[in-house]
């Protein structure tokens, strides 16, 4: 009996033993992932910062603090009222872009580093915008964007933080700016297109008179060429009839009813109710007569009458 009593505490004794080592083990054996830190106070005190992989701690006298994300994270704060220049009140989306460089500054130095940053973010961004005017704040994102990671990444460096970008995300004016606003645009684009269509009409016109000032100097170049052609033909029709007449040497009766023949001409139009007849009309029938006339009389030598048979 004593004997089963005996081995039961001993099983007993051991187990326990088993399960203590298994804590001690749990306790003292700590696997670190990767892009994680994870500070180790020893009896209360800073002791270490645990890399990634295999560490071993002493168990019941280091304590493991809870892990650190060291990659970069993005915080998106919800939208903050600001005040610009001008009194007006416009809602700004913030966006921070920052990584945990110290995982020891960032335990011990700031009790909330998330919270910090928003709140540091949001009373620099009232700062920075505070002494714009609306339009300068909508056109100067880049510019409020430096600033603000300036200023959070030398507030946020003794925390252990590196803040590496800083974006507004959106930047919303009060409804009535904004319809005032919509309203400007629209008159600005109207005011373009009537420039515009008042820039095409006289486009168009300058072109259209460019085109027929064009078309009538090529016309009157065109009837000058034809009258010089003309000219020229008449002077060589001239020549060449000047020159038949004086190679063929004509006599007056011919001249005379070349002359007849041409009167009829002058006379033609229906202008013409006058005609007047030209004093060398009367030279002309007399030439003709005369012509006439020396062929009816005989010769000398020659008798008037018939020779008789």
């Amino acid at each position: 009996m004593n004997d089963t009593v005996g081995q039961v505490i001993l099983v007993i004794v051991v187990i326990i033993i088993v399960i203590f080592v298994l804590v001690v083990v749990a306790r003292s054996v700590r696997i670190i992932p990767q892009a994680r830190a994870g500070v180790v106070e020893r009896l209360g005190r800073y002791h270490k910062t645990l890399m990634p992989g295999l560490n071993i701690l002493v168990p019941f006298i280091d304590r493991l603090r809870p892990l650190i994300d060291m990659r970069e994270q993005v915080v998106s704060f919800p939208p903050q009222p600001v005040i610009t220049e001008d009194n007006l009140v416009v809602s700004i989306d913030t966006v921070v872009f920052f990584q945990v460089t110290d995982a020891r500054a960032a335990t011990y130095e700031i009790s909330n580093y998330l919270g910090a940053v928003e709140q540091l973010a949001t009373t620099t961004l009232r700062n920075v915008v505070g002494g714009l005017n609306l339009e300068e704040a909508l056109t100067s994102r880049d510019e409020i964007n430096g600033q603000l990671r300036i200023v959070l990444d030398e507030a946020t460096g003794k925390w252990g933080i590196r803040v590496s970008r800083v974006e507004l995300k959106a930047i919303d004016p009060p409804a009535s700016i904004q319809d005032s606003m919509e309203k400007q645009m629209r008159a600005e684009r109207e005011r373009r297109a009537v420039i515009l269509t008042a820039e095409g009409t006289k486009q168009s016109a300058i072109l259209e008179a460019e085109g027929h000032r064009q078309g009538e100097i090529l016309r009157a170049e065109g009837d000058a060429q034809a009258q010089v052609l003309r000219a020229q033909g008449e002077a060589e029709a001239i020549t060449t009839v000047f020159s038949a007449i004086h190679k063929g040497e004509p006599d007056s009766m011919l001249l005379a009813y070349q002359y007849l023949q041409t009167l009829p001409k002058i006379a033609e139009g229906s202008a013409n109710k006058l005609w007047v007849i030209p004093s060398e009309l009367t030279e002309a029938l007399k030439g003709i007569g005369q012509a006439f006339g020396d062929r009816g009389t005989p010769k000398a030598g020659e008798s008037g009458t018939t020779p008789q048979g």
